[in-house]
């Protein structure tokens, strides 16, 4: 397994640390520039007023093959079978840090950065859903990593409401990376 890190600056003083494990080769090929890549997009997210932290905060990435995201959604959620994105939060600070920024106040936890968690990425499911979709592979890395970064700051689609504010969260988001929103069907977004 290679290790990388890459930093991406979300606001002034407090940019983040993303962490990048590479566990499948095939990632290689598609995302030559992954550590950059992958800053860039993470780091939209916890740069973002509306829902990132508002303290540096760490994220690791993990860019694996289908057979080690099928192990880990049938261990951590019961599924045996691979799916396009995992998030992993560390602990409830992501949830607490939201509640704290919803009232005007910063969650204060000393001096180190803000743990948020990992998110998992299944290249082969990965690649097939962005062909399915019609959709570039780059940009639809680009949704999984935002959808999965929200995971970690404490967002959920499980309910309506809170799926409309998630679904609202990544196609701003994914927006200010160039990237068209998601959820329109690849023929009208043509």
């Amino acid at each position: 397994m290679r290790r990388a890190s890459g930093t991406a600056t979300a606001r002034p003083g407090a940019g983040p640390r993303i962490t990048v494990a590479l566990r499948s080769a095939a990632w290689v090929r598609a995302l030559p520039n992954a550590e950059r890549f992958i800053a860039r997009v993470v780091g939209a997210v916890l740069g973002d007023r509306r829902v990132g932290p508002r303290r540096a905060a760490e994220v690791g990435v993990v860019l694996a093959g289908d057979p080690f995201v099928r192990r880990l959604n049938r261990d951590h959620r019961g599924q045996d079978k691979a799916t396009n994105v995992l998030s992993f939060p560390l602990d409830e600070a992501p949830a607490r840090a939201r509640a704290a920024a919803a009232k005007g106040r910063p969650l204060l936890l000393g001096d180190r950065p803000l743990l948020l968690g990992d998110v998992v990425l299944a290249y082969g499911t990965v690649r097939r859903e962005a062909r399915a979709e019609g959709k570039a592979f780059e940009r639809h890395a680009a949704h999984l990593l935002v959808h999965g970064t929200l995971h970690l700051l404490g967002f959920d689609h499980l309910r309506g409401r809170a799926a409309a504010e998630m679904e609202a969260h990544e196609i701003r988001i994914l927006a200010g990376l160039g990237v068209p929103d998601p959820y329109r069907a690849a023929g009208a977004a043509a």
